[in-house]
């Protein structure tokens, strides 16, 4: 045997996944390749014992080369003779989860269905109901399935986001963002509506800000420094800052305006946002607001000489105002010390 080949064993021998896992697949498929195998649960209902091998090795845990028993820990020749301590599939997707947490605890126990299954609330997915069982696929690739996935529970708000500009593109488009991008499941937060609406800012300038994202589409980079510098914006930074700012909206923020799953072109007729219907828009929080009452909004425009002259001229004035009063007020306390000390000279 070349000595050349010894640190290569010695690798392969100390690596589990790749010494053991595809023999130990290949063990298990004996049985669980075969599509008829199933389980009767308690509910009356099958559940599929059968395992696509190349789906397998396509998953993420197939291409790391994980066996069965890293996921399935005890599993030995004669266990077909035993039983499931659940009496349906989702009771036992519930306790894979934990088998889960071997590894992924961090994603678990910080993960938006986490604390409602802790509680006991049924009907809330947990890990495999999302990401699959032995198809588990990374992120990049998984991206394109999440609306269907999170549409199986939240089938009103899916069907919503499908016929918005970003659900009508997102199968051919990798810049529109899906479900996960603006909720994090993965990242515990309060989903109030007030709380979830503080946040907008942040949420939407992940893209939004991204100037070679909106290069593309023509769409200004500037539209969250516009909101954050007016009324709405304002009072939106300042209520993040507090203690309990989350709590209770006092400010419009990107999603009041535009919508949540329902966002559309600016130009679309079914746009909040479009000119015809911004009046509805306002009135949503300012009751009673006149047509004329959405001109008062400079609509994310920076102020120059052909939009908002007036706005315009009066930031000028200022720009130039208070330095020459600052400026003034400092040489005049200047020049009141020296002469001050000037006096006091013998």
């Amino acid at each position: 045997m070349s000595r050349a080949l010894l640190p290569l064993l010695v690798i392969l021998a100390a690596w589990p996944p790749l010494a053991r896992g595809a023999d130990e697949v290949a063990a298990c498929l004996e049985c669980h390749a075969d599509p008829s195998m199933t389980y009767d649960l308690g509910d009356g209902k099958a559940l599929p014992l059968a395992v696509d091998r190349a789906v397998f090795e396509k998953s993420v845990h197939g291409e790391q080369g994980l066996s069965c028993t890293d996921c399935h820990p005890g599993k030995t020749p004669d266990h077909a003779t035993g039983s499931l301590a659940v009496v349906s599939r989702h009771e036992l997707a519930r306790l894979s989860s934990q088998v889960c947490r071997n590894c992924h605890d961090g994603q678990v126990a910080e993960g938006i269905h986490h604390a409602p299954i802790a509680r006991g609330e049924q009907g809330v997915p947990a890990c495999s109901e999302c990401h699959g069982a032995h198809d588990v696929l990374r992120p990049k690739d998984f991206r394109t399935h999440i609306p269907a996935k999170c549409g199986a529970c939240h089938v009103q708000e899916a069907a919503t986001y499908r016929q918005s500009v970003h659900g009508s593109a997102v199968d051919s488009n990798d810049d529109v963002p899906v479900c996960t991008d603006c909720h994090r499941v993965h990242k515990n937060a309060d989903t109030s509506p007030g709380a979830l609406s503080l946040r907008t800012p942040i949420i939407c300038g992940r893209c939004h800000t991204d100037e070679k994202r909106m290069k593309k589409y023509g769409i200004s980079t500037k539209v969250v420094s516009t909101y954050l510098s007016d009324f709405h914006g304002m009072v939106t930074t300042l209520q993040r800052g507090t203690e309990k700012g989350e709590g209770v909206k006092l400010a419009a923020g990107c999603t009041d305006c535009h919508g949540v799953h329902d966002i559309q072109l600016t130009k679309d007729p079914r746009s909040r946002v479009m000119a015809a219907n911004l009046q509805k828009t306002c009135q949503r929080c300012h009751e009673g607001a006149p047509a004329r009452f959405p001109q008062a909004w400079l609509s994310h425009w920076e102020p120059s000489p052909k939009k908002a002259p007036a706005v315009w001229v009066v930031l000028q004035f200022y720009r130039l105002m208070i330095p020459f009063m600052v400026g003034g007020l400092v040489l005049q306390i200047s020049l009141h010390l020296f002469s001050v000390a000037r006096k006091r000279k013998p």
